[in-house]
């Protein structure tokens, strides 16, 4: 089994044990190493990861506050199901968030923060990020600028929370090159929408970028699972 982060990587400088199992077990988790309603007990995964027990349970409850897994009396833990209404639920909330963050952008007086996402996102076409968890990320700071700039904290907050809620299968959207295309083409075009002040034609933009995101995602997340399992029953039959 490779380690998700080795003893010597640079990634562990400075992180407590319990932060270290914590970020190895939600890259298993999101690498579909460890698949959606998997069990597991915490002596099996100690030794998966070389961790000793207390920071493993530390970092198995933490996730288990995310919702990323679940815990059963006597039985260990489980890998929490993908639950598809939950995430259609959280991405509608994240479009009522934006769209209203989008008004009060359009009606703002000093919007230094444009100039940034837009050194980004309306780059020429040979000048984008083709590193795909480089635009992932980036992907994320749009959005989430976008909330933050309303200068409403509340907002903000809770916007967080959804994106890291997602972040399981929205990550997935930049899998295939024509998404990541797809990101660059429609950020562009909302960002010159709120630029022009023009409200509506901006919030329709990102209203059907983010619902045109979803699809992908639940379709890419469906096919992915179909070819994790594959590779385990091939595994298990060899």
């Amino acid at each position: 089994m490779t380690l998700i982060v080795t003893p010597d990587s640079d990634a562990w400088a400075g992180l407590s044990l319990a932060d270290r199992a914590y970020a190895q077990v939600k890259q298993l988790i999101f690498d579909f190493a460890l698949l959606p309603g998997d069990r597991f007990s915490e002596g099996e995964l100690s030794e998966r990861i070389r961790v000793s027990r207390t920071p493993l349970r530390q970092a198995l409850q933490r996730l288990q506050g995310e919702g990323f897994l679940q815990v059963f009396p006597k039985t260990g833990w489980q890998v929490a199901p993908l639950n598809f209404d939950a995430f259609d639920q959280l991405y509608d909330l994240r479009i009522l968030l934006e769209t209203h963050s989008v008004s009060l952008l359009c009606a703002q007086v000093e919007r230094s923060w444009i100039d940034e996402l837009a050194t980004v996102w309306l780059s020429p076409p040979e000048a984008r990020l083709q590193a795909r968890s480089a635009v992932d990320r980036l992907d994320e700071i749009f959005h989430s600028t976008l909330v933050l700039a309303t200068g409403n904290r509340e907002m903000a907050r809770v916007h967080a929370d959804i994106t890291e809620r997602i972040r399981i299968i929205r990550r997935l959207d930049f899998t295939k090159q024509n998404r990541v295309d797809a990101t660059y083409d429609e950020h562009g075009a909302i960002l010159k929408a709120i630029v022009q002040r023009r409200e509506k034609p901006a919030q329709s933009l990102l209203r059907a970028h983010i619902e045109q995101s979803k699809k992908a995602v639940r379709h890419i997340t469906l096919d992915m699972l179909y070819q994790a399992r594959q590779r385990l029953h091939a595994q298990s039959a060899a």
